[in-house]
Parts: structure tokens; sequence; C-alpha cells
């Protein structure tokens, strides 16, 4: 079955009501486009090719799509909106699917919560031999804007009926019509072929073929849950998908052994991932692809971006992450900075208040609180003191500064990059480093201490007799 198997994804749509000039399926949840999740679903299923359907905004959604799925996914045009039928006509004209005579999947891509195995299920409804079509059915209680579902006496589906086209009996239906459907390619192709424009929007009605296929050897139809189905036509609705899809991803690291502390107030992005026994505070936030390791711990108010955190380590709270990997065992804030390309290694750690960029800490080396690690190459053991400031960017290019193991930088320090630090190297507490330390040496570069024995004494005292009488009182 599943060799045999393309889907068509419908993503051509303007989506008005989202008051965007981003086309609505590249609108994100959890971090993904709203079309990324009907086109995984299908994938996830056993699907090995897909047929997007593009029209607004064509160039982004096809670059989108490229970017996350490759040529596993090719684009047809449709040009002109006339309908979701005349938009399966572009996909089956496509050269995908213009030859092609195994089983059709179709989906709408504004769909964020369709299940994997919802899809699963409908191809396997799909029979080898009489029925032509299948479908997914859902009931609502307040049905409007649905295709309502028509049965005959036998209660066999025999059409689909949209909104404005519905009879006043036929709206008081509440089995609706999700739109997605297994067909086979053959009498898919020439049911469209078929189509008519007679109906209240003047429009190629795909579920038209419906009643084609029950006139033709009946429907399959399997009924499902409408909350994986509903789709996104507005911001309230785009809002509400992302909360449950929000709530879906906590619920399922909650079963797989994370310690989520707070269900109602975590925030991971869908294609993260966490592994059993990592500890998730609350208010935590995991965007992009985040990989959190066994026994890590992201602490309260954490917002990490693309970041990798090994086995063991702590993000303390309020740090923000972005493109970086935290080693082994290795500590993070409060209230720190890592900018891309940042690298942690074991046991390492920097502190609060402080800022990494482009830099690689070796295992066991410490930025504790307060400073600015920026293009930075150090080794191990290095312990940099609070408020040293890499001084990486000369108005025109950022240049390197490197510390060798075991160097030693007092507080309140400037290195001028480009300058290397040698191995075991000490320097000194307010020195300014121009130029490159050897190994084992000290710099020292500040101005000498010189103290004036009374000066303070005698500082005030001249300052209060030069005050007037009532100043300062």
């Amino acid at each position: 079955m599943k060799s045999d198997w393309v889907a068509i994804v419908l993503a051509a749509g303007q989506g008005t009501r989202m008051k965007s000039p981003l086309p609505k399926v590249l609108h994100t949840i959890a971090g993904r486009p709203l079309v990324a999740y009907a086109i995984g679903a299908a994938f996830d299923a056993g699907v090995t090719r897909c047929v997007a359907v593009v029209g607004h905004g064509r160039e982004q959604v096809e670059s989108t799509l490229e970017e996350r799925f490759g040529d596993r996914v090719t684009s047809a045009l449709q040009a002109e909106q006339r309908g979701t039928g005349h938009a399966v006509q572009c996909a089956m004209a496509a050269a995908a699917l213009a030859e092609f005579d195994g089983n059709v999947l179709i989906l709408y891509g504004d769909c964020p919560l369709i299940p994997t195995e919802s899809v699963r299920a409908l191809m396997e409804a799909l029979p080898a031999e009489g029925p032509a079509l299948a479908m997914l059915t859902s009931h609502l209680d307040q049905p409007t804007g649905y295709g309502r579902i028509v049965r005959d006496a036998a209660g066999q589906v025999c059409a689909i009926r949209e909104q404005r086209d519905c009879s006043p009996e036929e709206a008081l239906i509440q089995e609706v019509n999700p739109g997605v459907y297994a067909v086979r390619a053959p009498f898919l192709r020439d049911a469209i072929a078929r189509l008519q424009d007679d109906n209240a929007q003047g429009e190629l009605y795909l579920t038209d073929v419906v009643a084609q296929a029950a006139r033709e050897g009946g429907v399959a139809d399997l009924p499902w849950d409408m909350a994986d189905l509903r789709g996104v036509n507005d911001r309230y609705e785009l809002a509400l998908c992302a909360e449950e899809r929000r709530q879906r991803i906590a619920a399922q690291l909650a079963r797989s052994g994370v310690a989520v502390r707070d269900l109602r107030t975590l925030y991971v992005d869908a294609d993260c991932e966490v592994a059993p026994s990592a500890i998730l505070e609350p208010q935590v936030h995991l965007r992009g692809r985040c990989v959190i390791e066994a026994g890590a711990r992201v602490d309260v108010g954490a917002v990490l971006t693309d970041v990798v955190v090994r086995a063991g380590a702590e993000v303390l709270p309020y740090t923000v992450a972005t493109e970086s990997v935290i080693g082994e065992e290795a500590s993070v804030g409060p209230f720190t900075h890592l900018r891309p390309a940042t690298e942690l290694g074991r046991k390492a750690k920097v502190g609060n208040f402080s800022e990494t960029k482009k830099t690689r800490l070796g295992d066991g080396s410490k930025v504790n609180h307060l400073s600015y690690v920026g293009d930075g190459v150090i080794g191990k053991n290095v312990n940099i003191g609070a408020g040293t400031i890499f001084c990486n960017y000369d108005g025109v290019r950022k240049h390197t500064t490197t510390l060798e193991d075991n160097v030693f930088i007092g507080s309140d320090s400037q290195l001028v990059a480009p300058v290397t630090v040698g191995e075991g190297a000490y320097v000194a507490s307010g020195t300014t480093v121009t130029r490159d330390v050897p190994a084992d040496a000290l710099a020292v570069a500040r101005t000498r201490q010189q103290n004036k024995e009374g000066y303070a004494a005698r500082f005030r005292a001249r300052a209060k007799a030069s005050r007037g009488p009532t100043e300062g009182t």
C-alpha cells in the first residue's frame, strides 16, 4: 500500500481573514509552518511523494517546502482560484501525477493538528476493490461553515453539500466534511474532468467528486474527532490551534519521562527533542530544533533557540541562548546570554550577567559574572574574572582572542584582539592586554598606584569652607 501513495496538499489560498501579507499556510505553530503539519503527517503515514498546490505567495511557499522537505515535495501552480476541484485538477496535471495510477491522499494545508494516525487509518480504509474513495467525517454541534455529509436511506454517504448550497433541512445536519480524502488516481482523474461550476460560488467543488464516487461504487467513510482536523482561517483560530498543539507537546513529553514541572507554561516547538529524565521547570521556552539530553535541567524562564544541552548540564533561570552547545555537566546562568556559535565544554560555566558570542569555552573553564566574551578560543580550566571584556571589533572586522589552558584573567581586564595569552599565564586585575602574553608570564598594564596622605581630609575641609551659611542644610 505505502509505495503506491502520493499526497496532494492544498496550499494556494490567500487567507484574507488572517490580515497578513504572509501566505496563510506559512503562519507558524510550535515553530512549524501550518502546511508542514499536513505534509509531515502524510509522509509519516507512508506517503512517498507530495504535490503541494500553490498560488498566493507561491515563491515563499515553494522556498519553505524545499527547505523543509527537499525534492520529496513538488509544486503545482493554481494561478486562478477556481475552487478546490480546480486545485486538484492542477495537481493531477503535474509531472508527479500525470501518469500515476496508484492512490492519492488529499489534505488541506491549514490543518496543524492532524495526527498521523488519522491519515494512516484513512489510507487503510480505502479498499483494493469496490469504493474508489474514502473520507474522514466528523460531528459538530455548531456545523456552520462546513460542508454537510448527506446520506441515503441506507445510511451511505451520497453527497457533500457546501454551506452556501444547503437546503434548510441539510443545514441542520451536524455531520461535516473535514476535507481529508483517499482516492484511486484513475477514478480521481476522470471525476475531476467532469466537474461543473453550477453552484452558489461558481467554483469547481472537490466535494462533487464524492457524489460521483457514491454513484459509481460507493464511498468508504471513517469517523474522526474534529478536534484533530480543524483548520485555521483567522488569527483567533491560529491561537486556539497553537494552544492545543502546545498542550499536546507538553503532555507527550511528560508521558515519555521528561520531568515537566508545569504543563500550563511549557512552550516547546514541534522539532525539539527532550530526553527522558530531563527536567523542564515552569515558563521554559524551547524554540527551533533544541536537543535536551538526559539529566539536563532547564530552569525557570529560560529561552533557548536551536540549542543543544548535553547530559547533566544546568541552565539556570532567565538564560537566553541561541545556536549554542552547552556541554555535559556545564552550568549557564542565571541571566546569561549565549549568542550564536557559543560552545561550552564539560563542566564549563558562564554565570550571571555574562554574554558570549562565537566562542569555544574549554572543559572546566569559567566566566562567572559580568563579562563579555566574543570571538574567543578558550582552553581548559581557564578562569575569567568579573568585568572582563573581549575587545573583538576594530570598527571593520572581528578578531579572535585565544586563551590557552590554565590561564587566569583578573577582574576588570580588557583583551584587545587579536591577542593570545599563553598556557598558565596570569593577567593582573585591571589590565588592558594589547600584546601576546607568553606562557606562565604575568601581564600587568595599569598606572602605578599613588597614596597622597591626608588629601581626603584637606579636600573635605576646603569643600566645607566654600559652602554658604545655609548651603547643605
